[in-house]
């Protein structure tokens, strides 16, 4: 059985910035066209990047304490940054409390699933808790300069 992807005994839902790769099943360049013609800038995005990219601009809406910070949908794979800020009062007066981020993804995930008709993720994700402001900073640099650097990048294939 293989290691789990999230550190344990970690509550995932509690307020902070979280750096997420979701990458599309065998690694496929199926989120943008052309993805293999040149590095940057990036091809247009196909009909299931741009539902990744509209469904992500939408997190917000569905997890009002969740926000994407920044983010790139590569040809195979996205990454983001993912803050979760301090539950705030719902409609009954009551405290809310943000979902996990393993639920965001998963409904994320789902919701670009339903709008193209079929599953292209892979199993689960990666994540990495943000702790520093140079760690957030050195993470935005790399999602910035991501696409300048595809063909360099550990999930580029040039099937």
């Amino acid at each position: 059985m293989g290691m789990p992807n999230r550190l344990s005994h970690f509550d995932y839902s509690q307020p902070g910035y979280y750096f997420i790769t979701i990458c599309t099943k065998n690694h496929h360049s199926i989120l943008r066209r052309g993805a293999q013609c040149a590095p940057a800038p990036l091809p247009p995005l196909t009909s299931a990047g741009l539902a990744a990219e509209r469904f992500l601009l939408e997190i917000p809406v569905h997890y009002p304490m969740i926000s994407v910070d920044h983010y790139v949908v590569m040809p195979n794979h996205v990454h983001l940054i993912l803050v979760i800020t301090a539950g705030h009062i719902g409609t009954a007066g009551r405290t809310v409390c943000a979902p996990t981020v393993s639920r965001v993804v998963r409904g994320w995930k789902e919701a670009v699933t339903k709008q193209i008709g079929v599953s292209i993720w892979q199993k689960s994700f990666h994540d990495h808790i943000i702790r520093t402001e140079t760690d957030y900073l050195r993470i935005w640099n790399y999602i910035d300069t991501n696409p300048a650097k595809w063909r360099e990048d550990c999930y580029y294939n040039d099937i």
